[in-house]
């Protein structure tokens, strides 16, 4: 497979994007492989939204070491298959990093190839955890983490018999399993997974399920899955005349989804987050708030509203520019990554990052909060403390 960029601006000297010497005056290019086609576009045209904003933000303040940076966008179309052959020709280039990609199961089929040597790879989804000391990075707050948030705000509303939905696939996976290692700690010994079913991501409904946990008195769902498949748990919950409250990944938290989803959403829906969806500044760290002035500056500067997509790209990129621009744009990947491993202190949208505390994440759940979506709002409002406290 050639490796083709699909946005790429036209340098005024015909150079190769893999060329290993340019003049200082010309653009750092990072590349960045996401899901622009296929089921997982929506957070990837998103992040890449939010990677051309912070192109704009990094460059008005210097760019790297005088040279502007330049992302570089190519097409996994969502297929884990396609996105190891995209990130092999891009290693081949030798560069010191890779943004990218956006799910669960893509992030697992190409972090083998780079965990030990590198490049390394700063991967968007939130759904992997990857081992201490690698070249493996991953965005925003651990989905382990926003999970344990999500059920001690249920525990402390008194929502304590719980049904579970998940869909087979990876993320479906990995989240069963968080779960349930959760609700087996000893802070949930009053709290029960009354009933747990599984759905196919290529299901067009849910009624069988739906009805198994309607008939179980679960007094809430936790349904992790994103996309199209949480559109179908969502519709078989309103056929079921099922109203109690639900909660999802935060991967599902985009304006493009609730939109479209709108006439079949449920009434209390509820999706746990890292703080970049905080707007009450008293909830929030001095540099974290000033973070957020920065990233909505930008985005209502663009027309646009910030969401999940935005966060999970955002905070990456920033903390690999600013180890460039301590390091040089001659960094190597194992520089790149000892700078990471060592940053402490980093204020960004999500909260302030230590990778010291929390190896190749920098982040915890005292970074998570839980929100409710409010049609009325027409964005999610946050109803708990961090660590998912209810706020009274």
């Amino acid at each position: 497979m050639k490796f083709k960029p699909l946005v790429l601006a036209a340098l005024a000297l015909a150079t190769p994007w893999f060329a290993p010497s340019v003049r200082a005056a010309e653009p750092y290019q990072l590349q960045v492989i996401l899901p622009l086609t296929g089921p997982a576009a929506f957070l990837g045209k998103g992040e890449q939204i939010s990677l051309g904003l912070a192109e704009k933000v990094i460059n008005d303040g210097g760019g790297i070491q005088g040279r502007p940076v330049q992302f570089v966008f190519h097409d996994d179309q969502t297929s884990p298959q396609v996105a190891l052959q995209l990130f092999n020709d891009a290693i081949a280039t030798k560069p010191a990093v890779i943004l990218g990609s956006s799910l669960v199961a893509v992030c697992r089929a190409v972090g083998p190839i780079m965990e030990k040597t590198g490049p390394v790879e700063y991967c968007f989804s939130p759904g992997i955890h990857p081992e201490a000391g690698t070249y493996i990075f991953t965005a925003s707050v651990s989905t382990l983490d926003l999970a344990h948030s999500l059920l001690r705000y249920y525990q402390r509303k008194g929502w304590k018999k719980v049904g579970l939905i998940f869909s087979t696939d990876a993320t479906g996976q990995d989240a069963e399993n968080g779960i349930k290692s959760i609700l087996a700690l000893p802070e949930f010994q009053d709290m029960q997974a009354i009933i747990t079913t599984h759905f196919n991501t290529t299901d067009l409904s849910v009624a069988a399920q739906m009805e198994q946990i309607k008939a179980s008195g679960a007094q809430a769902i936790v349904a992790w899955s994103t996309g199209s498949p949480i559109a179908t748990i969502f519709r078989g919950m309103k056929q079921a005349g099922l109203d109690i409250p639900v909660a999802t990944t935060d991967g599902n938290m985009t304006y493009e989804q609730m939109t479209q989803y709108k006439d079949f959403l449920p009434n209390q829906l509820y999706i746990p987050a890292a703080q970049w969806v905080v707007t009450d500044e008293k909830l929030l760290a001095p540099p974290v708030a000033k973070a957020h002035q920065d990233f909505y500056k930008y985005f209502n500067a663009a027309g646009r509203k910030p969401d999940i997509a935005s966060e999970l790209a955002w905070d990456a990129a920033m903390i690999v520019v600013s180890g460039l621009r301590k390091l040089g744009p001659d960094a190597t990947p194992a520089q790149l990554r000892a700078y990471i491993a060592g940053l402490k202190g980093f204020a960004g949208v999500n909260g302030v990052y230590d990778f010291g505390k929390t190896p190749q994440r920098g982040l915890d759940i005292a970074d998570s909060v839980v929100t409710h979506w409010s049609p009325q709002a027409g964005t999610w409002e946050v109803v708990s403390k961090p660590t998912g406290i209810p706020i009274k």
